[in-house]
């Protein structure tokens, strides 16, 4: 019996009581009253305080699970940034590698350069030994060989190749072209431009315009004796005019003029052969090492 009923039964006790009971009874209904009356009014606490509890824990259930809803959508982000950052870290993985195999393709390609460049260096050397031993001490005397950036000129001095003024090759100069013919033969993979250059003095022929047409028919001149002459096959050869227009010395000066005086032959790799090289991809390389 809960403290309400008691209560309700202590309240019809007393009132009956009032109609024929003794003073110490009803003194003790009287205690029993208020006891009861007591423990209602606790009974009425601990009710209050029970649904106060209840009340704070559903409170407290619906706050966790608040909390339990964000904490898993911050997981759920951070799991999101995690697949995000893997993936990021995969492809960055793969591209670092493809960089790698780039550069290890570049070095490749260089150091082909570079081989084919020293290749042409030491090719270029041995030519120019092999002319300047083929020429005579006086030969020599008119003909500078040098070497310059890969490229090899042969500078033949006016004098002895033509009369002044004249474009026609003299009987002298054919034992100096025989012997460059030669060489010339001996490597096959290079070309080979004749050019012609004067001095700054305007030329007085009717049948020559100008130091450009003088310039040129020398060019020409050599490079007809070198094809008809001496067998050099004249795909190879090229012939060009500079006129007075790339000098090398002071046309002030009669030595100056005498320098600028000259007919270039230079020779050369095939231009192609290195186009070829330089338009040639490198080849693929899965290595991840950097040389």
């Amino acid at each position: 019996m809960n403290a309400k009923t008691l209560f309700v039964v202590a309240v019809a006790a007393l009132t009956l009581s009032s109609c024929g009971v003794s003073k110490k009874e009803h003194q003790a209904l009287q205690s029993k009253y208020e006891a009861l009356q007591r423990d209602y009014q606790d009974g009425q606490i601990a009710l209050a305080e029970s649904n106060a509890k209840g009340l704070s824990l559903e409170q407290r259930l619906e706050d966790a699970q608040a909390a339990n809803a964000e904490l898993r959508e911050a997981y759920n982000a951070i799991q999101r940034s995690l697949d995000q950052s893997i993936q990021q870290g995969s492809q960055s993985s793969i591209n670092i590698a493809k960089l790698v195999d780039e550069i290890n393709a570049s070095n490749k390609y260089i150091k082909q350069l570079v081989d084919a460049k020293s290749k042409s260096d030491s090719l270029n050397m041995v030519l120019t030994n092999n002319l300047t031993r083929s020429l005579s001490r006086d030969e020599l005397k008119d003909v500078d060989i040098k070497v310059l950036k890969g490229v090899v000129y042969i500078s033949l001095s006016d004098n002895m190749l033509y009369k002044s003024g004249s474009y026609e090759i003299s009987s002298e100069a054919m034992e100096t072209l025989s012997k460059i013919a030669k060489i010339i033969k001996d490597y096959g993979d290079y070309d080979v431009l004749v050019e012609g250059n004067t001095d700054d003095v305007p030329i007085s022929k009717t049948n020559i315009r100008n130091n450009w047409d003088l310039s040129a028919l020398r060019a020409s001149s050599v490079v007809q004796v070198l094809q008809d002459k001496f067998g050099v096959n004249p795909s190879r050869l090229t012939a060009g005019g500079r006129g007075e227009y790339n000098p090398v010395g002071d046309n002030t000066t009669e030595t100056g003029r005498s320098r600028n005086r000259r007919t270039e032959i230079i020779i050369t790799p095939k231009l192609d052969q290195f186009l070829d090289l330089i338009d040639q991809a490198p080849e693929d390389t899965s290595s991840t090492e950097l040389e």
